[in-house]
């Protein structure tokens, strides 16, 4: 995850090493600009979104406040916008109402919350273990 991070913002800037061309013919297959006017801003928004989406879902499973679920209404958002600009079809991106969204995402927030969940649990197996450790210990330095 570290090197995700640090590795953001040269992602961001990809999109200046693309042709301002229609299509740009790459070691891993052919980019089309779809409804953008060429595939530097196509890889520019694509970029953004993409790295909103991965970010916003890091912060979310990272964090132990009580509020972290408000940060999947942000989540949300990014996550249809970034399905705009990867379905070529639409001509226009981030004009998405909330609402026609949320059948399409709660599948992907319900599954967050269970992630939340399970690493949430792991820290306290680790300290139950630790007090067993440290009765164990006290037990054993009280006989001897």
């Amino acid at each position: 995850m570290l090197i995700f991070l640090t590795v953001t913002p040269f992602l961001f800037y990809t999109y200046k090493f693309a042709p301002d061309s229609k299509e740009w013919n790459t070691l891993f297959g052919t980019i089309n600009s779809g409804s953008f006017p060429s595939v530097s801003i196509y890889l520019h928004v694509l970029f953004t979104k993409l790295i909103l989406v991965l970010l916003t879902g890091i912060w979310f499973l990272t964090s132990n406040n009580w509020w972290k679920y408000g940060i999947l209404v942000p989540f949300t958002m990014f996550l249809f916008q970034l399905s705009g600009v990867l379905n070529h079809k639409i001509s226009y991106i981030d004009e998405y109402d909330f609402w026609y969204s949320l059948p399409f995402i709660l599948p992907i927030v319900f599954f967050l919350v269970y992630i939340s969940i399970r690493i949430k649990r792991k820290p306290s197996s680790i300290e139950l273990k630790d007090e067993v450790d440290n009765e164990i210990k006290n037990i054993l330095s009280d006989s001897l």
